[in-house]
């Protein structure tokens, strides 16, 4: 069981928790929703041991725990196969001394009973540690995840951070722990990966709590949610569709019962106003002023409320904005991309789809001069003001920054009135600027990570999932504001609502194949699995 009672936790003189407190059974699958920085990372770093409260407890009460944290997590000399191996300490250790003994006897050692008995004895913890099945848990996972059969022997520090965060996903999954914490686990899985995980969790017999923004993917998994906010904690049976409807209904009545308190008072109000000068009336009117002071109000539910900003283009670029002209990507003579053709024109909001590992990323860090072509050319128009938006944007915000500080790091033209201004259309007002980069939760990263670049004078727009982390709110914000944006895009993205709502131009990118809609000269991409000699 997963518990937290009378839970309390402070930051910088700021109450994030006050007297939450919850149990979650033993098998239940529960959501933690909630806007960025309402704490749902927080709570699960206490349930999962790595935080504390400032007073009151929080944990899990026997059984192994697996957690899986928003950044990753391993070794990167480790090969695929060894990283998932270390998650089974007490098995690798007793394999491993299988692997030692094996060894000294085939030296001539044969004649040591000590080690054959020895051997026995670690077979048979071996087996009790059900170490036979570990290989076999491991390839289905890896296969489950979208790894190839040539990635099990890759050192985990050569994969791209959205299969970084695979890897650690993976090492949590093969463990099959009794209680199971998972992070924005769908942040980079393409489709299938995320149907996959889905069915995975379903199956799954422990104990999950899932944060993620994906309400699709919730409606698939959970049957309990936990939403953490201004009120604390607040449990809502059923999935995600469910919870939405309970909130809706629970708003409606508190706003009913607000306003009907308020009529209530207000007449109670008008009467003390009315009589307080007469004496006829002077005990009433103590008695109803007594009366009112020990009401306890009724508050008008918070919407809630995400970034409200726009994107401006400046400046006017040619009809003609980027050329990528028969281009070939390799790294370590694997190609990633082969004879690539992609013509943007001015005004085109093209979304580029396609599974993890298919060039997407590739392709615009090659648009951005980030990666060099083996073969083929990239050409910009002469006015085109490109600004690129990474995957991993918010890791390379600088921790010992305030938020203030951070953005006019690049905004160094701009006043600190301006700066503030625009921090303020991403919910960062008043001394929220002050807050250290180091103290901020995922999606509160990703929107000083969103400010930061949209700051910039830029007519063109390379995005590469920019919706990941961030809450409801704020990513239907951002989707409207694209849509709304009058320059040019290209956005690599596996968000429906991206791809639904502001592509001109949909290309999907995918190993030996192409597919058009919504699409004029579709962007032929070739991965092959055969090498190709580099052109001396």
């Amino acid at each position: 069981m997963l518990f937290a009672e009378n839970v309390n936790k402070s930051f910088g003189g700021f109450d994030l928790f006050k007297d939450v407190s919850f149990n979650i059974a033993d098998g239940e699958r529960t959501a933690l929703v909630g806007p960025n920085g309402a704490g749902k990372t927080t709570l699960l770093r206490m349930l999962g041991g790595e935080d504390y409260p400032s007073s009151g407890s929080a944990g899990h009460r026997n059984g192994t725990l697996g957690y899986l944290k928003q950044e990753s997590g391993f070794h990167p000399d480790n090969g695929l196969v060894e990283e998932m191996w270390s998650a089974f300490p007490d098995a690798l250790f007793v394999s491993n001394r299988i692997k030692q003994i094996e060894d000294e006897l085939a030296n001539g050692d044969s004649a040591d009973s000590r080690l054959v008995e020895e051997s026995v004895e670690l077979y048979e913890r071996f087996s009790t540690l059900d170490g036979y099945e570990i290989d076999a848990r491991v390839d289905r996972v890896l296969s489950g995840l979208g790894f190839k059969k040539t990635d099990r022997f890759k050192k985990c520090g050569s994969f791209s951070g959205g299969w970084r965060m695979r890897i650690s996903l993976a090492k949590a999954l093969v463990r099959l722990p009794d209680h199971l914490l998972l992070d924005e686990p769908t942040n980079h899985l393409d489709k299938n990966a995320q149907d996959w995980l889905a069915r995975e969790l379903r199956m799954y017999e422990g104990t999950l709590v899932l944060v993620t923004h994906d309400g699709s993917f919730l409606d698939k998994v959970v049957g309990r949610v936990l939403e953490v906010g201004s009120q604390g904690v607040v449990s809502y049976t059923g999935n995600y569709t469910k919870y939405l409807a309970q909130k809706e209904k629970r708003r409606v009545q508190q706003e009913q019962a607000a306003a009907r308190q308020q009529r209530q008072l207000a007449s109670q109000q008008l009467f003390i106003d009315r009589f307080r000068a007469k004496a006829t009336k002077a005990t009433q009117v103590k008695s109803r002023e007594k009366a009112l002071a020990k009401v306890q109000r009724i508050s008008a539910p918070r919407r809630e409320v995400g970034a409200k900003f726009s994107i401006k283009s400046h400046g006017r670029v040619e009809q003609k904005v980027l050329s990528v002209d028969s281009v070939s990507v390799a790294f370590d003579d694997d190609f990633v991309l082969m004879d690539t053709s992609l013509m943007v024109e001015r005004g085109q909001k093209i979304v580029l789809v396609g599974p993890n590992g298919s060039g997407k990323s590739t392709l615009l860090k090659l648009a951005m001069g980030q990666v060099d072509p083996v073969e083929g050319s990239v050409n910009w128009a002469e006015r085109a003001r490109p600004g690129y938006y990474e995957q991993h944007q918010d890791e390379a915000l600088d921790p010992d920054r305030t938020v203030l500080e951070e953005v006019q790091s690049v905004a160094t033209e701009a006043t600190e009135e301006k700066v503030r201004t625009v921090l303020g259309e991403f919910l960062f007002k008043g001394d929220d600027v002050f807050k250290p980069v180091s103290v901020l939760s995922g999606g509160e990263r990703s929107r000083v990570a969103l400010a930061k670049f949209l700051i910039q004078p830029t007519n063109v727009l390379l995005l590469d999932e920019p919706t990941n982390h961030l809450d409801r709110a704020t990513r239907t914000s951002l989707v409207s504001a694209l849509n709304k944006y009058d320059g040019t895009i290209v956005c690599a993205s596996h968000d429906p609502e991206i791809l639904d709502t502001i592509a001109t131009h949909v290309y999907e990118v995918k190993d030996g194949s192409c597919t058009n809609t919504r699409i004029i000269e579709p962007v032929i991409v070739t991965q092959p699995s055969r090498k190709k000699k580099r052109k001396k």
